[in-house]
C-alpha cells in the first residue's frame, strides 16, 4: 500500500493544536495501516514559532514540497488580518495546486477564502470567526455551527479539537471505519462527531447575568428548570413588572425570559444525558415533559437526537450523590 502524503502548512503564530492534533491522527493511523507520510512545510522552508512560543522545524518550503494527497491549513490565535500574510497565502496557493484534498482548521479557513477556493462552497470555521468570515467573503455559504464541512474536495473545520474530528473523517474515507475507530481509541478521543453536528460550546455559551434582578431570576430557573415558569411568575419573584424584566433580560443576556428558560432546560438535559440518566428521566427532570419535545430541541440545536448525543458523550454509569 502506497502511503498518502499529508502536507501541513505552518507559519509564525500557528496554533499548536490546530496542526499537531490532525498530524497525530494521521501518524496514529500508521499503527494499523501504512497510511500516511506527514510533512510540515513553511512558506520559505525555515522553522516557525507556534502559538506557545516554541520553534518548530519543517521539511521544506511550500514550492519545493512536491505533490500531496491531503493539504491542511491550520489557524492561529492571531486575528486573520495578522497571520494571513501574502507569504502564507502564496504558500497555500502553491500547495493547493498540488493536492487532491484541501482542508482548513479553525481560522485557516480565511487562508482558503483568500485563495478563492471557498467561493460558491459551503464552509465553516470556529464560531467566534464565522460572522467575520461571512461578512468579508459573502460568496461563501458559511455554516456557523458545523464541526466540519466537506464540499467536493475542500474541507473546513471549526476550532482546535474539530481538527481531530476532521482528520478522523479523512482517515475513515481513506481506510474505513474500523481503522478510524482504532485511531480514536488509541488517542483516547471520541470517534469523530458528525460533520453537521453543532459546535457544542457555542450552543451553550452566553453572557452571565450582571444585575441583581436578572441574577435572582436566573438562579430560580436553574434551581428548578422543570417548573412551569411564565414571565409573569418570574417578574413577581423579582418584584418587577414583566415588561421591565424582559427589557433587563434582553440587555444583559440578549434573550427573553422564555428563551432563557429554554436554554436552561436544554443545558440541564444535556448534563443529565452525559451523567447517565435515561432519555425519559432527562426529559422530565429538565422540564421538557416529553421525550419528543426534548428530541425536537436537540435536533434543532445540535442536529442529532438525544440518544445519539448520549451514545457519543454520555457516561456509562449514572452519576450519584
Amino acid at each position: 500500500m502506497i502511503r498518502r502524503r499529508v502536507g501541513i502548512l505552518v507559519f509564525d503564530g500557528v496554533k499548536m493544536l490546530d496542526f499537531a492534533g490532525p498530524a497525530e491522527v494521521f501518524i496514529e493511523a500508521n499503527q494499523s495501516v501504512p497510511g500516511y507520510e506527514v510533512v510540515l512545510v513553511s512558506a520559505d522552508g525555515r522553522p516557525v514559532h507556534t502559538s506557545i512560543g516554541g520553534p518548530v522545524g519543517v521539511s521544506a518550503a511550500a514550492r519545493h514540497a512536491g505533490r500531496f494527497d491531503i493539504v491542511v491549513i491550520p489557524g492561529s490565535e492571531l486575528p486573520p488580518s495578522r497571520f494571513v500574510t501574502p507569504a502564507v497565502v502564496g504558500a497555500a496557493r502553491c500547495l493547493a495546486q498540488h493536492t487532491t484534498k484541501l482542508a482548513s482548521v479553525c481560522s485557516g479557513a480565511f487562508v482558503l477564502a483568500d485563495l478563492g477556493v471557498l467561493d460558491g462552497r459551503r464552509a465553516t470555521t470556529h464560531w467566534k470567526f464565522t460572522e467575520d468570515l461571512a461578512r468579508r467573503f459573502p460568496q461563501i455559504a458559511v455554516e456557523p455551527d458545523a464541526i466540519y464541512v466537506r464540499d467536493g474536495n475542500v474541507y473546513s473545520s471549526a476550532g482546535v479539537a474539530a481538527g481531530v474530528d476532521l482528520a478522523l473523517a479523512l482517515v475513515e474515507e481513506d481506510h474505513g471505519t474500523v481503522v478510524a475507530r482504532k485511531v480514536a481509541q488509541s488517542l483516547l478521543v471520541y470517534m469523530q462527531r458528525a460533520g453537521g453536528q453543532s459546535q457544542f460550546s457555542a450552543a451553550l455559551t452566553g453572557p452571565a447575568p450582571r444585575g441583581p434582578v436578572v441574577r435572582k431570576v436566573a438562579d430560580l430557573i436553574w434551581a428548578d428548570p422543570a417548573f412551569p415558569f411564565t414571565v409573569q411568575s418570574l417578574a413577581a419573584h423579582a418584584q418587577v413588572s414583566p415588561r421591565h424584566l424582559s427589557r433587563l433580560f434582553r440587555v444583559e443576556l440578549d434573550s427573553s425570559p422564555a428563551e432563557y428558560v429554554a436554554y436552561v432546560r436544554f443545558a440541564t438535559a444535556k448534563d443529565k444525558l452525559e451523567a447517565g440518566y435515561s432519555i425519559t428521566e432527562a426529559a422530565i427532570t429538565s422540564g421538557f415533559g416529553t421525550t419528543e419535545a426534548m428530541r425536537r430541541a436537540f435536533v434543532l440545536r445540535l442536529g442529532i437526537s438525544p440518544k445519539k448525543y448520549q451514545l457519543r458523550f454520555g457516561s456509562a454509569v449514572r452519576a450519584t450523590g
